[in-house]
């Protein structure tokens, strides 16, 4: 019957579609138009100079900074937290005594509210009296102040991500594992084949659909994180942790200057724009081979 009237389709679509136009798209046409304006504290009344907020934002030595640090935040915290979701869910497959006692602890960095721990690690980051220092120093070293040095600041924010969301990829790669067939790893094993070749041979091919798409989900949630770096650092110091939704809420409710931040906010969903049609492209491409 839909086949024969395609109006009805749409009929039935139509409410989730203006949903998503309201609520989605009308803010981002909204963020464009913004960006052709002008305004700051003292002037705050909207003032249309076209394309002379991206000149001065592309001209604005910080930007190159901030560009660059998205890039290693997202990298890195991705990287790094799928490599450990990974081996934690391999572990955590296993049959071993406690099974389900480590499940059900190692999710409980993810259930913390972001701003809870950004706050826990500000104060194991502290250079008097957090635990990391407390700990270097007890070795015969000395403090480091973690936050404040621009050379640390990043690699210090990137580590708290990486143990704020490592358990999601754990409980996706450990679903993933559950699907792997047991009989091929039997077989395998039969054959003399060791633990790193049925994992490289077996494993990873079984689930490389779920490791592609995980990895390019959580680029895209990392790069729009905001809680840690805002609460660690507020992008600092000297720009050194800013990025650009630390940068956007800075320009925006911190100087009122709303053309900058939407024009930040432009290019962001930009660089975005490569990373959501790969992530839609890989799973049709899954149901494709499941077909």
């Amino acid at each position: 019957m839909l086949t024969r009237t395609p109006w009805l389709t749409w009929l039935f679509i139509a409410p989730a579609l203006l949903i998503i136009a309201v609520l989605m798209y009308y803010p981002m046409v909204g963020t464009v138009i913004e960006s052709f304006y002008s305004t700051s504290f003292i002037n705050p009344n909207p003032r249309f100079v076209g394309l002379e907020v991206y000149r001065a934002v592309f001209g604005d030595g910080a930007f190159g900074r901030i560009v660059l640090n998205s890039i290693l935040w997202t990298v890195g915290v991705v990287l790094l937290q799928n490599l450990l979701g990974f081996l934690a869910a391999l572990l955590l497959n296993q049959r071993l005594p406690g099974q389900a006692l480590m499940r059900s602890l190692v999710l409980l960095p993810w259930v913390l509210p972001g701003v809870v721990a950004a706050i826990l690690w500000r104060f194991m980051y502290d250079p008097q009296l957090g635990l990391i220092n407390s700990f270097l120093i007890s070795l015969g070293g000395h403090g480091i102040p973690w936050l404040a040095d621009a050379s640390t600041a990043l690699a210090a924010t990137i580590i708290a991500a990486v143990w704020k969301g490592f358990p999601f990829s754990t409980v996706v790669y450990l679903a993933a594992l559950q699907n792997v067939d047991e009989e091929q790893i039997e077989a395998a094993i039969i054959d003399g084949a060791g633990a790193v070749r049925r994992l490289f041979d077996i494993v990873i091919p079984a689930v490389k659909e779920i490791i592609a798409i995980n990895l390019v989900l959580t680029a895209i949630l990392t790069f729009n994180y905001f809680d840690m770096i805002w609460v660690l650092t507020r992008g600092g110091p000297q720009n050194a942790t800013h990025i650009f939704p630390t940068k956007i809420y800075e320009l925006g409710f911190g100087q009122f200057r709303f053309g900058e931040a939407a024009t930040y906010g432009v290019v962001s969903i930009l660089l975005l724009g490569v990373l959501i049609p790969l992530y839609f492209l890989i799973q049709a491409r899954g149901r494709r081979v499941e077909a």
